[in-house]
């Protein structure tokens, strides 16, 4: 699939089928993340797949952002303990965020690719969800991403019109 393609095509998927995601499949979306920039190139990411049904389902309930009941959740952590003896303030601060979504969008444009729908999902409890994920206290989670094969009829996006978002050099009101 052509980038271009894949940048009109993806959605954020919201209903999914219980026909299960392969290793292999996980296996590939690991390494889109891992592909991913990284500021200062400190990679401190941390990526949990959730295949156990009776832990997606656990998970499922304190995530009400969560829809669709996926059959895989992907948890990308930061591993601040790295990030702090490896980076800098602003790594922790801003840089470990920037990473983890940079690799979620590698990773949710590599699900389409490979068929698979995906969803990113910041509401969450994050307490319950480190407590399930048995999470060192030096992991922070940034995003979750419900995965799996799409069922149903996929929703076109409704976008803002390039002309409410496009300005080059300085704002400039409206004429």
């Amino acid at each position: 699939m052509e980038l271009s393609e894949a940048l009109e095509k993806r959605r954020s998927i919201r209903s999914f089928s219980s026909r299960p995601v392969s290793e292999d499949q996980l296996l590939a979306l690991a390494q889109a993340g891992r592909l991913a920039p990284s500021a200062s190139n400190l990679q401190s990411w941390q990526f949990f797949f959730l295949t156990d049904p009776e832990l997606v389902k656990k998970v499922d309930l304190f995530s009400p952002g969560l829809s669709g009941h996926p059959p895989v959740i992907l948890v990308i952590c930061s591993d601040m303990g790295y990030a702090k003896i490896h980076g800098s303030p602003n790594s922790e601060r801003y840089g470990c965020i920037m990473d983890a979504a940079m690799a979620a969008e590698n990773i949710m444009l590599k699900a389409l690719d490979l068929g698979l729908g995906s969803c990113a999902v910041k509401s969450y409890n994050d307490a319950a969800v480190r407590k399930l994920l048995k999470l060192p206290e030096d992991y922070r989670i940034e995003i979750l991403i419900s995965l799996g094969y799409p069922e149903g009829e996929v929703r076109p996006r409704r976008l803002r019109p390039m002309e409410e978002l496009l300005h080059f050099n300085a704002w400039q009101e409206e004429v």
